[in-house]
């Protein structure tokens, strides 16, 4: 009986590595801490006027004495869906732990290691520099099936760098770049972007602009993988502006809500889609003020987190101790959720097994 049992897990697993998602979704949200994701709202910041400028306010939006039910005011979609059907790493207070390989600790290097799987020392500025790396998205663009169906889409325009858009073709909208006019809301959605306040400079496109310039996109043209990368949480917490943050990044998660919506209502993508959700850094944590910073004189800005649910990712929910699993991984992992072994000229951080828990 126990022999015939252990086959049948056997024929199960078997089945789910046979059946790849056959679409992605990676998500980055710059900057945001595993401590706001896995406890919501920290009280030392939300109640500080000097970081929260309406404190009423921010208490009535986002406190509430547990940390579990703060989580869940601050990022719904995170919890209540992908919570329940998915898995969450990087909770440190549970032994799971998950950090950045590179020495940098701030935004190019991660989002080079997330892309590439390699802690390249070459990246170790912002500076909007082709990166040199071939990245997973690259890797799939050559696949059969996904030429000319990965497409980016980034509020920041060094992210373009990132993905190599000159030599690897991969469209890729980002900052302030207008929609190319197809259909009337195309045309909206350029004008807006066009004449919107630019509070950060050409270099940066407001997070809502980036989120329905792709939906745009994934409604019309249906791509295989799309990389969509939000900036502001990244730029508000720098500013000290931690309720504007926290806000920012409740946006973004019902962004994510949103676009979850519309693709389970598409044949091309429901039942089919896996995503996965990260940031590029960690931030400070003590002092308190030290939450604005990142990079290497900032400690613990190393520690990451990552979300995942779909296709080929077993529904374990939060989790607890574990190896240590580094940002280098997930560049893998995503080619490993559609079926292919991602391998280059360079080293690459192995996948993160998401079935069968061998590193859970």
């Amino acid at each position: 009986m126990r022999l015939f049992a252990y086959l049948i897990v056997f024929l199960i697993g078997s089945f789910a590595r046979a059946q790849p998602a056959q679409n992605i979704i990676l998500v980055t949200l710059d900057g945001v801490r595993w401590q706001e994701i896995f406890n919501g709202a920290d009280s030392t910041l939300l109640f500080d006027p000097v970081f929260s400028r309406d404190t009423a306010s921010a208490h009535k939006q986002f406190w509430v004495a547990s940390p579990v039910e703060r989580r869940k005011r601050l990022t719904p979609f995170i919890w209540n869906t992908i919570g329940q059907q998915g898995q969450l790493y990087g909770n440190r207070q549970l032994g799971s732990r998950m950090n950045v390989s590179n020495p940098h600790w701030f935004s190019y290097p991660g989002y080079n290691e997330i892309l590439s799987g390699y802690a390249d020392d070459r990246i170790k500025s912002n500076d909007k520099i082709d990166n040199p790396n071939v990245t997973v998205l690259e890797f799939l663009n050559k696949q059969p099936g996904f030429g000319g169906k990965v497409a980016v889409f980034s509020s920041w325009d060094v992210i373009e760098a990132a993905v190599n858009e000159t030599k690897t073709g991969i469209y890729a909208s980002s900052a302030n770049e207008p929609s190319k006019p197809r259909t009337a809301t195309d045309s909206l959605l350029s004008d807006i972007t066009a004449l919107y306040p630019r509070e950060n400079g050409d270099g940066v496109r407001a997070d809502f602009l980036t989120y329905f310039a792709a939906r745009q996109y994934v409604k019309q043209n249906q791509p295989r993988v799309l990389f969509l990368s939000f900036d502001e949480t990244d730029d508000l917490a720098h500013a000290g502006r931690y309720l504007d943050h926290l806000r920012m990044l409740q946006s973004i998660d019902g962004y994510l809500a949103n676009l979850w919506q519309v693709i389970q209502k598409m044949p091309q993508y429901a039942g089919k889609t896996a995503i996965v959700i990260t940031t590029d850094h960690g931030r400070g944590h003590t002092p308190k003020a030290r939450w604005k910073d990142h990079g290497t004189k900032t400690a613990d800005s190393y520690q990451i987190w990552m979300a995942a649910m779909g296709p080929g990712i077993s529904a374990t929910g939060e989790q607890k101790n574990g190896p240590v699993l580094f940002q280098n991984q997930i560049a893998a992992t995503l080619a490993q959720l559609l079926g292919f072994d991602f391998k280059t000229d360079h080293p690459v951080g192995k996948p993160i097994d998401p079935i069968s828990g061998a590193n859970r």
